[in-house]
C-alpha cells in the first residue's frame, strides 16, 4: 500500500512541474495578452479584438499585451486568393 501511496504522490508532483501544454494563437483575434504567474512560467491568450480591451484585461496583473503574430488581416472583398507575382528590380 505504501508503494501504491507513493507513486501516487510522485506522479502528482509531476503533474504540478512538468510545463504547460503549448497554447495555441488564435489567428481571429489581432491583440493577445501575455500573463507572467506564480513559478516563472506564462501563458499566452489571443482573444482581444482591441488594445484597449487587452489592455483593461491586464490592468493590475503581471501582463502585457501585444500583437498576435498569426493574425490575418481580412482583405478587401472580392480580392485574389492568390499569393501575387513577385516583382522584379534589375
Amino acid at each position: 500500500m505504501l508503494a501504491v501511496t507513493a507513486a501516487s504522490m510522485v506522479a502528482a508532483v509531476t503533474a504540478l512541474l512538468a510545463p504547460a501544454a503549448a497554447e495555441p494563437l488564435d489567428p481571429r483575434y489581432p491583440v493577445c495578452l501575455q500573463k507572467w504567474e506564480w513559478g516563472g512560467s506564462n501563458r499566452v491568450s489571443c482573444s482581444y479584438l482591441s488594445w484597449e480591451d487587452c489592455r483593461a484585461a491586464a490592468m493590475g496583473l503581471s501582463a502585457m499585451c501585444m500583437a498576435n503574430p498569426y493574425w490575418s488581416q481580412p482583405g478587401p472583398a472580392g480580392a485574389p486568393q492568390g499569393r501575387s507575382a513577385p516583382t522584379r528590380t534589375w
